[in-house]
């Protein structure tokens, strides 16, 4: 990712831009974006037929999903910047320009899945818990294209650890110079990829009903992000929080009553004893007769 060590911090001197046109420009946010939802709808789709689910109706479900994700994530960012877009209202369609909000694509994108879905009568629950782990693998691999661009700006920092945007046109550069800054997205990028493999490796066989893994997306995703926003050099909007931060109370709220009445957590099957006193072959031939 062109990451290199400068003194104790570690830069990023990438071009945010992998094309410039006159009327389009292709950031690495932007390509990481699509190579991320097309990761997550793969997953999907493999899993889909082991839990009995045909492949085509997630394909059909995902376009609904892509759509309401895309919506939301622009409605959202327009919100948190609502004074420019007062002024400049036909930049709210210019969405190939850049500008848009993790919350409004995750949230947009249950909404219009899960109406599509409600509309074709396909098994919600089951497909929500297909999403779950495939949502926070593809939010993890979008980071990545965060991480490249700097364009979520966080605050200074001399930790060891701290990152440098050295090029021109990163935002986190325009702001900061060669000051190193927190890197808040490298800590949303592992709390997604972490979120994704508990999802499978634990949460997966643990819980029940059906439909339940995305609200432990959403309360983990929420809890967790909550306080890495305080790293982040957001606009403060109410009570010492950020935009970002008052969704992810909003959420918590919703969901964290939904699994206390709903959820019931299981033990994994117990592996069967090995028999200490194997049969015999006679044993065995008795048995079979």
């Amino acid at each position: 990712m062109g990451l290199d060590a400068i003194s104790l911090f570690f830069e990023v001197s990438m071009d945010p831009f992998i094309f410039r046109g006159d009327n389009f420009v292709l950031s690495w946010h932007g390509f990481l974006s699509v190579v991320a939802v097309i990761v997550a709808v793969y997953l999907v789709g493999r899993w889909a037929p082991k839990n009995g689910i045909n492949p085509d109706d997630v394909y059909s479900i995902a376009t609904w999903a892509i759509l309401g994700g895309i919506i939301g994530a622009r409605l959202v960012h327009v919100v948190d910047d609502l004074s420019y877009y007062a002024n400049n209202p036909v930049q709210i369609f210019a969405v190939w320009k850049g500008g848009i909000a993790i919350w409004g694509a995750v949230l947009g994108g249950f909404a219009g899945g899960w109406i599509y879905a409600s509309i074709r009568s396909f098994p919600r629950a089951r497909i929500a818990d297909l999403a779950a782990p495939a949502l926070a693998f593809g939010m993890g691999i979008g980071r990545i294209g965060d991480i490249i661009n700097g364009e979520h700006l966080a605050k200074l920092t001399m930790k060891p650890w701290g990152i440098v945007w050295s090029h021109p046109d990163s935002l986190s550069y325009q702001k900061w110079g060669l000051n190193p800054s927190h890197p808040a997205v490298v800590y949303e990028m592992l709390l997604d990829l972490a979120i994704g493999f508990l999802l499978i490796f634990f949460f997966r066989k643990r819980i029940r009903p059906d439909g339940m893994l995305f609200p432990v997306l959403l309360v983990s995703y929420s809890f967790f992000r909550f306080f890495i926003l305080f790293f982040h050099d957001y606009p403060i909007v109410v009570l010492g929080l950020n935009q970002a931060q008052v969704i992810c109370l909003i959420v918590l709220v919703v969901t964290v009553p939904i699994l206390f009445l709903k959820a019931n957590f299981i033990a994994p099957a117990e592996p069967e004893p090995l028999n200490e006193h194997p049969m015999t072959r006679s044993e065995r031939r008795r048995m079979k007769d």
